[in-house]
């Protein structure tokens, strides 16, 4: 079996705060966001909605695109938002 890597990224219910983040199990990360199980930057700002993500087949090419992502502006950021989910639903329940 191939091992995936997910390049993700997070919002808010006013989808006004973004995280970005990488994860090898991208349900039970995108679980752990939505129950605030992990302290830090999501639980804090509420970030329990998936709005983007990509597949990668390793890990080096996924943590080297979280990086690019995370170092671009907000701009960049929401133009892949908007490329994959222009109505910024909740993803989760499609990726379940």
């Amino acid at each position: 079996m191939d091992k995936k890597y997910f390049v993700y990224i997070m919002t808010n219910k006013n989808n006004t705060v973004l995280y970005t983040g990488v994860t090898n199990n991208l349900v039970r990360r995108v679980y752990e966001h939505k129950e605030k199980l992990i302290e830090g930057f999501t639980k804090k700002y509420n970030c329990t909605k998936l709005v983007w993500y990509e597949i990668y087949t390793d890990a080096y090419s996924a943590i080297s695109r979280e990086k690019q992502i995370k170092a671009g502006s907000r701009k960049k950021k929401l133009e892949l938002i908007n490329s994959l989910n222009p109505e910024w639903k909740d993803l989760y329940y499609e990726i379940l």
